[in-house]
């Protein structure tokens, strides 16, 4: 799905601004919970990271960050979609 349609769909289903959760998996490695707040900050221009929790999968080789963020647009939760896609040992962003 195009970033457009993706807006859109969401504009359609959520309210902004607002409270948005994320859930983003990846390898579990100190680097991967660093890489992924800082990119967090950087989008939405935070001083702290963000509200998170973490849960590691009964294998330990993975991560899951639940991030509770307030966004002011479907465009910023479309810019954190795109720029996780860089985080190095990603395997998912929901």
């Amino acid at each position: 799905m195009a970033m457009e349609g993706f807006i859109e769909k969401l504009e359609e289903v959520h309210e902004f601004p607002g409270p948005y959760t994320m859930k983003v998996i990846g390898k579990n490695e100190a680097a991967f919970v660093a890489l992924v707040l800082g990119v967090t900050r950087r989008v939405l221009d935070l001083e702290v990271d963000p509200e998170y929790s973490n849960r590691t999968t009964s294998s330990g080789r993975h991560v899951s960050l639940t991030l509770e963020l307030t966004v002011d647009s479907a465009v910023i939760v479309a810019a954190l979609y795109e720029q996780m896609q860089s985080v190095e040992g990603l395997t998912m962003v929901i």
